[in-house]
């Protein structure tokens, strides 16, 4: 089996910490985390969870992705993944360039229809079909906007960009993310949607969020309530709870001091999430009762409380609708509680479940390889359905 020395994220942040000429005692004393745990992450004891990575990038002044060793592009490769990346930037990059006279959009009502059911798509996990149809629709909604413009128009080609940028994050391209919202918030403007704006406002917080930089997160999603204030209809209400999600695990991964603010977004959402019911079609947000039950449990991995965090997952009974990609983002941090509380085999079998559920979403998610990277280290003897899992993600 292959060494796995150099395929984590601690074997980075050695890298990174070197090149920034300081001892890990230096870096440590930059950190809110102690020399002990530094040292345990950089020679893969301990999980570099998102949290103490966004920290060491902050403190390093590196992208996050410099880090996580994001995109990782071998096994997009492998997957025949990379080549659809292209195509989507160059979609993103003729949006002011007018109509294209070489371009036959197809009607109206079906590009609409296309574009909504490109976000069921992606929350179903089928990225490669989206990814590969993506840069068409872009392209005629692109050309029919700018030919006949209408509010639904403008709209589906804002919920394009929207998709473009949630496979830029769930491949690894941070890069691209931001263009795609960009390109989304030109749209929404045109389309006079306050409630896609609010959307993306949300959004760009949980890019500021991954980064580490949640003053700038949490401004944002004041921005977001700002636009839609005023507003009382299902779809603002919708908006508004999951601001209030976003605003949760912002104030979560800040720091442990923040429970009070924790538990005042939770509880606001929940209010939004009685007033709405499931409304996961809203936006494809994933909004409602569950999705603030699932919310709750992610703030308690935020704040490293790993045995309240498995506790509410035993009691979380997932709907047979949820979402695909909520599912497995909940089975990814279900394995790095398991795992940061003495838990491998169950650790092992969540990330199982979260592979047969979303392959390619759990193979190109951080943390899910850093739990893999971690559990390889706990095991004395590999066995062969971990080591096999490690081949899969590239260790």
């Amino acid at each position: 089996m292959a060494s796995f020395d150099g395929e984590h994220a601690g074997a980075r942040i050695k890298e990174q910490r070197r090149l920034a000429q300081l001892t890990q005692r230096e870096l440590a004393q930059l950190l809110p985390y102690s020399y002990s745990l530094l040292n345990q992450v950089e020679c893969g004891a301990r999980q570099a969870t998102p949290d103490f990575v966004a920290a060491v990038a902050k403190a390093l002044r590196v992208d996050v992705t410099a880090l996580t060793g994001q995109p990782y592009v071998t096994e997009l490769q492998q997957d025949r993944l990379a080549a659809l990346v292209r195509p989507i930037r160059e979609a993103l990059d003729i949006y002011d360039l007018g109509a294209d006279p070489d371009v036959r959009p197809r009607p109206a009502r079906q590009l609409v229809a296309e574009a909504d059911q490109m976000c069921r798509a992606v929350r179903a996990t089928h990225l490669r079909k989206a990814a590969a149809d993506l840069p068409l629709l872009i392209t005629e909604l692109t050309t029919a906007a700018w030919s006949a413009p209408t509010t639904a128009l403008w709209q589906a080609l804002a919920s394009a960009y929207r998709t473009a940028h949630d496979i830029s994050v769930k491949l690894g391209y941070y890069d691209l993310s931001s263009v795609a919202l960009d390109r989304m918030a030109w749209a929404s403007e045109r389309a006079s949607d306050a409630c896609l704006a609010a959307v993306r406002q949300y959004m760009r917080a949980l890019v500021y969020f991954r980064e580490g930089e949640y003053v700038i997160g949490r401004r944002l999603i004041r921005a977001g309530h700002v636009l839609i204030e005023g507003m009382d209809t299902r779809e603002s209400i919708a908006v508004v709870g999951q601001l209030h999600l976003g605003a949760c695990v912002i104030a979560a991964r800040a720091g442990a001091c923040n429970q009070a603010a924790v538990d005042s977004h939770l509880e606001q959402a929940a209010v939004c999430a009685d007033r709405t019911g499931d409304a996961s079609e809203v936006h494809w947000l994933s909004f409602g009762p569950t999705n603030v039950k699932l919310h709750r449990m992610s703030a308690a991995v935020e704040m490293r409380l790993y045995d309240d965090a498995l506790g509410q997952a035993r009691e979380i009974a997932l709907p047979a609708g949820l979402a695909t990609s909520r599912r497995a983002h909940y089975l990814i941090d279900r394995a790095r509680s398991e795992a940061e509380t003495g838990h491998a085999k169950r650790a092992l079998a969540s990330l199982v479940e979260a592979r047969k559920a979303a392959p390619e979403q759990t193979r190109y998610h951080p943390g899910a390889r850093e739990t893999i990277s971690s559990l390889v280290h706990q095991w004395r003897q590999t066995p062969n359905t971990l080591g096999n899992m490690a081949a899969w993600v590239g260790m």
